[in-house]
């Protein structure tokens, strides 16, 4: 197989949670990009149609639907994979991109904040791979997964920083071991379950973070922060079969942060 073979997804079905706009909408112009089709989750369905006809015009084959991952006791999960399912007919690649941080000091931070984080960042993460590797992934023995997590979950916060984001922190680290848990049950099973770790990017997930843009670019090696091309490339490496021997990792996108 070539090299250009190796990253080809032509005729693959890529569904992308959070897939309306920031990481989650690059992800899905890459995939498209290399030839596959694109399914996306958000809760706006207005959102939702727009982006279906933009990644349209670009030629890309998508569709999409509206659901609040957040919000288990209405079995969103089941709503998304049913519609994925229906528009498509299986998931090749899952990419868990839909999350939601909480800005509160430690001593201060609510449970409803850790909850909310926990449930879209963890929970939903695990029960979204959960449904397609049972439905898809398990029976064909072969699928990749790709969590986002952060490099957050590397690290807590600076002191007098004032980033307070410990859930967000705490959560980003389960979605990596629960990457790492994944990779070694399903294995066995063909399965590649890797994470993306992204440093700062200036998404709607990040906002607030802005005025200390200066401060990371200071302490990043590469002296820069994410762009809008920056995730595509790993992205597209860990769906395709170009990675067909790494699981279990987590990759930083982060222009070398998390290692000074």
């Amino acid at each position: 197989m070539s090299v250009k073979q190796l990253f080809d997804m032509t005729g693959k079905v890529a569904l992308i949670t959070g897939g309306t706009k920031g990481l989650g909408l690059q992800m899905a112009e890459a995939f498209g990009e290399q030839g596959a089709k694109v399914f996306i989750s958000a809760r706006n369905a207005a959102e939702i149609e727009a982006v279906v006809a933009e990644l349209k015009s670009q030629g890309i084959e998508a569709a999409g639907v509206a659901c609040d991952l957040g919000k288990l006791d209405t079995n969103p999960v089941k709503t998304l994979v049913d519609a994925a399912e229906a528009a498509f007919g299986t998931v090749d690649v899952l990419v868990n991109n839909a999350g939601t941080t909480w800005g509160q000091p430690a001593e201060e931070h609510s449970y409803e904040g850790w909850q909310k984080v926990m449930t879209l960042n963890v929970d939903v993460c695990f029960l979204v791979a959960q449904e397609v590797a049972r439905r898809f992934m398990i029976p064909r023995q072969s699928g990749k997964i790709i969590n986002i997590a952060s490099i957050a979950g590397f690290k807590g916060n600076r002191a007098n920083s004032g980033i307070h984001t410990v859930a967000y922190n705490t959560s980003k680290a389960a979605a990596i071991n629960l990457t790492r848990a994944l990779a070694g049950e399903w294995g066995p099973y063909n399965i590649n379950v890797n994470a993306i770790c992204p440093g700062y990017f200036p998404t709607k997930l990040a906002k607030g973070l802005e005025k200390v843009t200066e401060l990371i670019k200071q302490g990043t090696p590469l002296g820069r922060i994410g762009g809008e091309e920056d995730i595509k490339g790993a992205a597209v490496f860990l769906a395709s079969e170009a990675s067909r021997h790494v699981s279990g990792q987590a990759l930083a996108v982060d222009g070398g942060n998390s290692v000074v």
